[in-house]
């Protein structure tokens, strides 16, 4: 029971209408997001901020998530490890590209990869498990 591009993209500006992501792609095994970057997301020193970074992170495992299980709003972040690697650009969107390591009946594991658009080299690492809420009978 997956969830389209479409689907998630209208359950996102419903339920979270604040969020800058854009969903770029959605399949059964992951997601790709985009988020542009402006001054509200830079932090001292020219960089995009880690907090920005790491949203972006847990809005694309959730995101990969829905296309893989359907929607199911109350699925929530239990652990999120984010590995800074590199000073992204600040004048490129941040891309994240997300894949399911494990779907489990209530536990879903997930990476992703963040770049700054138009580089190869990956600025952030981050592994996040979510918690699915038990199905209703």
């Amino acid at each position: 029971m997956s969830a389209t591009k479409e689907e998630i993209s209208a359950f996102m500006a419903s339920e979270f209408p604040q969020t800058k992501c854009v969903i770029e792609a959605v399949n059964e095994s992951g997601a790709t997001l985009s988020h542009a970057i402006g001054i509200d997301e830079l932090r001292p020193g020219g960089t995009v901020s880690g907090p920005v970074m790491m949203a972006v992170a847990d809005v694309a495992i959730y995101v990969a998530i829905l296309g893989k299980i359907g929607i199911v709003p109350l699925t929530v972040t239990t652990s999120l490890t984010i590995n800074f690697l590199r000073k992204p650009s600040a004048d490129a969107r941040i891309i994240a590209e997300c894949i399911l390591l494990k779907v489990g009946r209530t536990l879903i594991v997930g990476e992703v990869s963040l770049y700054s658009e138009g580089s190869d080299d990956m600025v952030a690492h981050v592994v996040g498990t979510y918690s699915v809420p038990p199905k209703q009978i």
